[in-house]
């Protein structure tokens, strides 16, 4: 009927208005509801600046007034565009937030409710009673009370954690991080002297006449007219959006322009675009109305830590892990635990899709001031988290992590989830290197061999389960790359030697290593730039028989060829997959835990750490499978292998000389380590300004590498997240900043003997140490391991074997 489709009167006059303004119907909707009206069912038609509105940006931000405004005073703004970016590298801001060192509390008791409502039976006279006694004594008891007379004002309908992590300390960011932001903009590009004032409101009105709602703008010159909003991570609100449009038509002599701190996405361009073409159709002949300008600052938050009030995690964190199954605490209990904006992503990730979803939705809801970081909650792709560097390892010190991660590209449809699996799964595998002796680090998928599969201790970890499922998959991969019907494996069948007109290879061991890694050690830790994987293949013979009758048995000149054969096209396609593919993350994952656990012991070696009782326990309880895969048993996993390798995984349908012809096709040894340790020189030129990205990853939630959608993530073993920024106070004779400038090349990254083939012997690095750098600097990392892990035996055997039929 048409009753379903009926629209009010009021959503009709909504939709005229959109016409009017070329608006699709769906920005308004949504816009609406974020202008402040007194009368919701009005419509907006014009703006009017608030007379008397706004204050002095040089009085409000640096407490003292200039007498004119400098000449270059102001954002750049480039002839011929309307989007600027500064090319300089990123800058630090602090902003105040103290009630983050309360995050560790946990719901009131009874008893703590019945203290927290004792100072005055009004709720709201209450809370300021104990606001009052906090400030007077300093005590973080009485802090802590103030907190939860606050969430006990009424009733609410999430439990306390929720309601600190998503209001409380929501509310503190949003009325903090954007003032701070804004201060250092003042700052930066002179926002000083008269004309410029800061928190300026425009009212808004319906066709009556009768004020509805009002926006109000970060910053705005009144000499040239111009609206700033500044946006600390870089995302425009349609709701704010919706408001200018009604501004813009207004008053005819505006414009706008909004600064992010970081990198504007694709989409947000293109809002700014968008709204610039259309305030250019109102104002024939002017252009570029509408602009915007990006440069990077990483907003450092200053939190002090308290004891007993914070939360700390265990993740890297030594001193954590002692207490059941017989382990010993290993450091006092004052350094035990991290903190750090890493920590605070993860624990913020949902374990599902969905429950990401609907974090990512409240998130979004509750950032009234856009203060999130970029993507939100679910910006974060854990999936490709890894660890990038350790240091500041020293007795009672724990260590300092930052790991590396990409960005989400549509957090809002698609967040990411799962940090504290990726988070446990790197700090368990480095844990798992320390505890274990080298002897012990090998994986064997030998069809021959079905009690010599991996150590029993190493099994009981996710690393040890990691490395032999990636063993296993890696073997289909190479059934798959060898797939007729694709031109790789087309090419790959017509290319073997054939043996009475049939294509012929020996049955073969793969496995997984490393390439020489890339690393730097400097700043008291290792930064770890580069750590490749390499897929090896040699011929192999086993006494386990495959499917089938064998096609051919090689001679020695025929295996080499078909060696070649396997190792120019196969093994580089699957090397490629191993080194870049989802599907093999979580090796990637504890691979880069082992470069960093081996620069742990040797450092521990020259001098002690908290790490020193955990080296070579031999005891990994503290770091067992867990869920979901707390009941996976490598014997399952040797018997899905055996019976691929007997039963065959993929049959292909290959031309012979004889016909078509079916043919039947079906580890990881970590025992080389090699590293490099390149020059400060050339770090510097190929990794600039990553010393201080990671340094201020400890420090910052949203810190990106450069201009680019890699972010850096840390914490350490304090959690104080004070200093690392700085106060805006300028000087308005300070030169002008160079709004322009050439990007600092990155040449591509390569090191001598970079992509020589690893030996299939004992290597013969010098007394068993790590392959030398490019600058020829051998850094004493890693001595021994190249020996440690054996993946003895076949760890991947294929058969190419002849299905009997009726008509042989």
């Amino acid at each position: 009927m048409n009753r379903a489709l009926h629209i009010p009167k009021r959503w009709r006059l909504v939709a005229r208005f959109t016409a009017a303004l070329g608006l699709a119907g769906a920005v308004i909707l949504t816009g609406l509801p974020g202008i402040p009206v007194e009368h919701a069912s009005a419509v907006p038609t014009s703006a009017k600046l608030r007379p008397g509105t706004g204050k002095r940006c040089d009085a409000k931000h640096l407490g003292k007034t200039y007498g004119k405004t400098p000449s270059n005073s102001g954002f750049p703004t480039s002839a011929g565009t309307n989007f600027d970016k500064w090319n300089g590298d990123p800058k630090n801001f602090n902003f105040p937030l103290p009630g983050k060192a309360f995050d560790g509390l946990k719901a009131p008791t009874a008893a703590e409710q019945t203290k927290a409502r004792s100072k005055n039976p009004d709720p709201e006279k209450n809370v300021d009673a104990w606001e009052a006694q906090a400030k007077a004594s300093g005590d973080p008891a009485d802090k802590a009370m103030e907190i939860y007379a606050r969430y006990l004002l009424k009733p609410r309908p999430q439990s306390f954690e929720r309601w600190f992590d998503k209001i409380y300390i929501r509310n503190e960011i949003n009325n903090s991080k954007g003032a701070s932001f804004e201060g250092r903009l003042v700052k930066d590009f002179q926002l000083i002297g008269p004309d410029w004032l800061c928190e300026v409101y425009v009212d808004i009105f319906d066709e009556n006449g009768k004020r509805i709602g009002w926006r109000k703008y970060d910053a705005y010159n009144q000499r040239t007219k111009e609206f700033n909003e500044f946006k600390s991570n870089s995302e425009l609100r349609n709701k704010q959006l919706t408001q200018d449009r009604v501004v813009a038509k207004s008053m005819p002599d505006h414009t706008f322009r909004y600064s992010g701190a970081k990198n504007f996405s694709k989409g947000q361009r293109n809002k700014i675009d968008t709204f610039n073409r259309e305030v250019e159709r109102m104002r024939p002949g002017k252009t570029n109305q509408v602009r915007g300008f990006q440069r990077q600052y990483n907003a450092i938050p200053q939190t002090k830590p308290i004891r007993g009030y914070s939360r700390y995690d265990t993740w890297f964190a030594p001193g954590c892990q002692g207490g059941p199954a017989g382990q010993v605490r290993l450091a006092a209990a004052s350094n035990c635990g991290t903190r750090g904006p890493l920590n605070d992503r993860v624990n913020g990730s949902g374990r599902t899709l969905n429950e990401a979803k609907q974090i990512q939705a409240e998130a979004r809801r509750l950032d009234t001031r856009g203060t999130l970081p970029r993507g939100g909650p679910g910006g974060v792709d854990f999936t490709t988290l890894e660890l990038r560097y350790v240091g500041g390892l020293a007795k009672g010190k724990g260590m300092q992590y930052s790991m590396k991660a990409d960005m989400m590209p549509v957090s809002d449809e698609n967040p990411g989830y799962g940090g504290q699996a990726k988070m446990q799964l790197a700090s368990d595998a480095m844990f798992t290197w320390l505890a274990l002796t080298p002897e012990k680090f090998w994986v064997n998928l030998n069809p021959d061999e079905p009690d010599r599969i991996m150590d029993s201790k190493f099994a009981s970890t996710d690393a040890g389960r990691v490395l032999l499922e990636a063993d296993l998959r890696m073997k289909h991969d190479f059934y798959n790359a060898m797939d007729p019907k694709t031109d790789l494996g087309k090419r790959y069948w017509a290319a073997l030697p054939k043996q009475n007109g049939y294509p012929c290879m020996p049955g073969l061991r793969n496995w997984i290593e490393p390439k020489p890694a890339k690393v730097r050690e400097q700043d008291g830790g290792i930064y770890i730039l580069d750590a490749p994987l390499r897929l090896k293949s040699t011929a192999q013979k086993t006494i386990t028989q495959g499917p089938g009758e064998p096609i051919c048995d090689p001679d020695e000149a025929e295996i080499k060829a078909a060696q070649r054969v396997v190792d120019s096209m196969i093994v580089p396609e699957v090397e490629r997959t191993i080194n870049t593919a989802p599907q093999y993350a979580d090796l990637r994952r504890v691979y880069t835990s082992r470069v960093a656990a081996e620069w742990i012991r040797q450092q521990d070696a020259k001098k002690p750490t908290d790490f020193r009782s955990i080296i070579n326990s031999n005891n990994v309880k503290q770091w067992p499978l867990r869920a979901p895969n707390q009941n996976w048993d490598k014997n399952e996993l040797f018997k899905r292998y055996r019976k691929i390798y007997t039963d065959g995984e993929f049959t292909y349908q290959i031309d012979t000389d004889h016909g078509v012809q079916v043919y039947i096709v079906g580890g990881v040894d970590f025992s080389k380590q090699p590293k490099r340790n390149i020059s400060r020189v050339r770090f510097n030129v190929e990794n600039r300004t990553l010393d201080t990205t990671t340094r201020t990853s400890m420090k910052s939630d949203d810190t990106s590498y450069r201009d680019t959608d890699t972010l850096y993530l840390g914490g350490d073993s304090s959690g104080d997240t004070s200093g690392g920024g700085t106060d805006p106070t300028p000087t308005p004779t300070s030169p002008k900043p160079t709004h322009s400038g050439t990007p600092t090349p990155q040449p591509s990254v390569s090191h001598s003997g970079g992509d020589t083939p690893a030996p299939t012997e004992t290597p013969r690095d010098p007394g068993g140490d790590l392959a030398h750098t490019g600058s020829d600097t051998p850094i004493g990392l890693i001595t021994g391991i190249a020996a440690a892990v054996i993946a003895a035996g076949a760890g991947l055997v294929w058969w190419m074997r002849r299905r009997r039929s009726g008509t042989e």
